[in-house]
């Protein structure tokens, strides 16, 4: 799925107002934590992952490897913040970040 520059910048900004729901730890990704991600992208589609401490590089692996376990996208990263996308079409609305700010 190839993303437009418009949608980039749409999500973005919905991610802007979001907290961070998965906080990684120095245990980095373990078992338990992909499974949260994995929830979280199934109920939210879009969420806000906080990554641990580290150089830029350390951060920019975490979240590809984030992204390639949870088979999402990495929308933007900045910090330690990572933002992460993974549509889902059975998602519920009340509980979806997409559909809760569609236009």
């Amino acid at each position: 799925m190839e993303l437009d520059n418009a949608t980039i910048k749409r999500l973005k900004g919905i991610g802007h107002e979001l907290k961070p729901i998965v906080m990684l730890g120095n245990n980095g990704i373990t078992p338990a934590i992909t499974e949260e991600i994995n929830r979280a992208l199934s109920d939210h589609e879009l969420i806000k992952v906080k990554l641990p401490a580290g150089s830029k590089h350390d951060r920019d692996v975490v979240s590809t490897e984030l992204a390639t376990t949870a088979n999402a996208y990495v929308i933007h990263t900045i910090g330690r913040m990572v933002l992460l996308l993974r549509q889902n079409p059975n998602a519920n609305p009340k509980l979806s970040n997409l559909a809760r700010h569609a236009q």
